[in-house]
């Protein structure tokens, strides 16, 4: 028999034997007569809503997924059908030259991101950084070397202010000049956040960038390296903000539609070259730009190098994915606390990398055949692999090389031969390996005893695709300015709605006071029917959404302000996007559960409760739960003013209405809700009037 028959039975039974008075006045409600048909018919229509919802919530989910799917080969273009690098036909799919036994059509560079040089912290990381100016990178011999921002920290001691070291910078130029790299490759530095914190201008003193770079250049660039095979592409771009206020409101960068239009110009200046990389400090998803934005006017490059989120606090160690137009964007761990880079190769038009730590010998990366999970076939000429003749492999170590082993799908293929300088070859049968996925891995020995093993998935079929991790992607492609902002507006409103709402509503009856959502109900009622509450509530809520946050030296010796819509610097606007976070992270973290605490605090007090009994007659464990978070929560307010005062100063954190206002107003009202005349709960149910 099923439960639903054997409800029914017994609901039957309780209405015909009847229930005692007694427990009828204990429990305080009456069973209502329902006929076994309506209660099916009920439980129907609960099932089917239930239903309806699983299927819109797994939609929305399949959505979001597929929004970031980047296993989908993007649409090969065919604009500009002069440029060998954009004529995306099947003959440029499979064109001369194919990879070989030859030490041709192949150079290779360096990329190394957020040194952040520091007078204050971890010696070892100058040090560090000199040996791979002077050793590494006369190992590995790059054509270019992109070191792309944050080359400075430019942090106080106390790691929370922000400032312009000029000994930094100078420890920075002193390594670059001791080592002579600069005379050994092509060194390429731009500015990241870090380097542009505190400073007014471009013009500034402050700006040791200009004085102390390699580059010497602030704003995107086209640097063009010419090779025999042809000519290769790297656009800068520097979203870096001007003027550059403290941290951390310069955590985003953002490009106006005047440099837009200067990346526009670079791009289609870029399309005769075989092929362009795009590189910047700041990811794709931490830059606002106007329409049709970064990832569309980037399009036609292979890849994106950047850096900025360092390894998420060691959470996300490796953050790659692809753009919906096929464009690769490559974040690189930091060289600060992980000591990481990468090397690159064009090998015959096909990019390959490999990211590496810091004197971890031998380094390798294999060039041919190529990852499958890194093509980008709306750019690359994928065919060449399947029409080449050897295994290509690049091995570097501070000792000599002494094997190079190649397996394919486990078995081995061989030993690879040195050809010239790093390049190993072997060669192969491409037509053994047309359908599905393959594994090559190669392991790679030098003469000081060290090994190395590299292995990725290749193919060899046009329509084989492998797709990043969704954390990846939802990292590096969402716009999270826009997320926050939606956030921010959304939490908002709620709180604006809920307490305007329950403001007008009539009173609930005293018969829906038990339970939870009842007893919230009657708390929002007491709580916004409380003059006092009622109105600080209010105007913190949309002095929080509208008014000034702080007011104070947004850049030493220059004032400005802080709204949730953005940052107000002598004259200058940068557009709201880490203030929405903050926006989010107060209302999530002190608005709305201090607001929840008074609510909890007004129905105690109706009842009868003051602050120190309130532990005894609503519970000890709940009551204190509750007093413990809400403490943990003024000290992390608590902990805001401080981080206010030591980044923006005295003047800021006093003229602070988001931060040290709130955190006062919020100990007024959490005493006098303690303190006030409490409430009669039946008059109060009774009455409609405002207090």
């Amino acid at each position: 028999m099923g439960v639903c028959p054997i409800l029914f039975i017994i609901l039957d039974l309780f209405r015909e034997t009847g229930m005692p008075n007694q427990l009828k006045r204990f429990l305080g409600f009456k069973i209502p007569v329902v006929h076994p048909f309506c209660a099916l018919s009920c439980l129907s229509v609960k099932m089917l809503k239930i239903f309806i919802g699983l299927v819109v919530a797994g939609l929305v989910i399949a959505l979001v997924l597929e929004n970031y799917n980047t296993a989908k080969h993007p649409k090969r273009s065919i604009n500009n059908s002069n440029s060998n690098r954009n004529h995306h036909g099947d003959i440029f799919y499979n064109t001369h030259p194919y990879p070989g036994a030859e030490m041709d059509n192949i150079f290779w560079f360096v990329q190394v991101s957020d040194i952040h040089i520091s007078r204050f912290q971890d010696p070892r990381r100058i040090t560090d950084f000199e040996e791979f100016c002077s050793e590494t990178i006369d190992v590995i011999k790059p054509a270019l070397v992109l070191a792309t921002g944050d080359l400075t920290d430019a942090k106080t001691s106390s790691k929370l202010g922000s400032q312009q070291y000029e000994v930094e910078w100078q420890a920075y130029h002193n390594i670059l000049k001791r080592s002579r790299v600069l005379e050994r490759t092509k060194w390429i530095d731009i500015r990241g956040n870090h380097d542009a914190f505190n400073i007014i201008s471009l013009e500034s003193v402050n700006n040791y960038y200009r004085k102390y770079s390699a580059t010497k250049k602030e704003g995107s660039f086209h640097y063009i390296h010419q090779t025999p095979f042809g000519s290769y592409s790297f656009i800068c771009v520097d979203a870096t903000l001007t003027p550059g206020p403290k941290r951390p409101f310069n955590f985003f960068g953002i490009l106006d539609q005047t440099r837009m239009d200067e990346l526009s110009i670079l791009e289609s200046k870029s399309l005769n070259s075989n092929q362009s990389i795009w590189f910047g400090h700041y990811t794709t998803s931490t830059i606002i730009s106007p329409f049709p934005g970064i990832r569309q006017i980037m399009s036609s490059a292979v890849a994106y190098l950047c850096g900025h989120l360092h390894t998420l606090g060691g959470l996300m160690p490796v953050l790659h994915s692809r753009h919906p137009q096929g464009t690769l964007e490559l974040e690189l761990a930091d060289w600060k606390d992980s000591r990481r880079f990468r090397v690159l190769a064009f090998d015959h038009d096909l990019l390959s990398f490999s990211d590496l730590s810091f004197e971890e010998w031998p380094a390798v990366l294999i060039t041919n055949p190529k990852a499958a999970k890194y093509t980008n076939p709306a750019v690359e000429p994928l065919g060449r692999i399947q029409s080449s003749t050897h295994i290509r492999i690049l091995a570097f170590s501070a000792a000599q090389i002494t094997a190079v082993y190649v397996h394919i799908d486990g078995k081995l293929l061989g030993e690879a031969r040195p050809v010239k300088g790093p390049l190993f070859t072997l060669k192969w049968d491409p037509m053994r390996y047309t359908k599905g996925l393959h594994n090559i891995e190669v392991k790679v020995e030098d003469a000081a005893g060290r090994s190395t093993v590299r292995h990725h998935e290749f193919t060899l079929e046009k329509d084989v695709s492998l797709g990043f991790g969704f954390l990846q992607s939802f990292i590096l492609l969402t716009d999270h300015y826009i997320l926050a902002r939606v956030t921010f507006v959304f939490l908002v409103l709620v709180n604006l709605g809920l307490i305007v709402t329950f403001r007008y509503l009539g009173p609930p009856a005293l018969k829906d006071s038990s339970g939870f959502a009842s007893q919230a109900r009657l708390s929002l009622h007491l709580f916004c029917k409380t003059n006092t509450l009622y109105y600080s509530s209010l105007l913190f809520t949309l002095c929080t959404a509208f008014g000034p946050w702080f007011i104070g030296e947004m850049i030493d010796g220059h004032s400005g302000a802080c709204f949730a819509f953005g940052v107000f610097i002598e004259g200058h606007l940068h557009e709201g996007s880490l203030t929405f976070v903050v926006g989010v992270l107060q209302l999530v973290f002190f608005n709305i559960p201090l607001t929840c605490y008074l609510c909890w605090s007004m129905y105690l007090r109706c009842q009868g409760n003051c602050f120190r009994t309130h532990f005894r007659r609503a519970g000890r464990v709940r009551t204190l739960m509750v007093n413990v978070v809400m403490l943990a929560l003024l000290l992390w307010q608590a902990y805001s003013c401080n981080f206010l005062l030591e980044t923006y100063g005295t003047t800021a954190c006093l003229l602070s209405p988001l931060r040290t206002w709130a955190l006062v107003l919020g100990l007024l009202l959490i005493r006098y809700a303690w303190t006030c005349h409490p409430p009669r709960l039946r008059q109060f149910i009774k009455s409609s009037h405002p207090s």
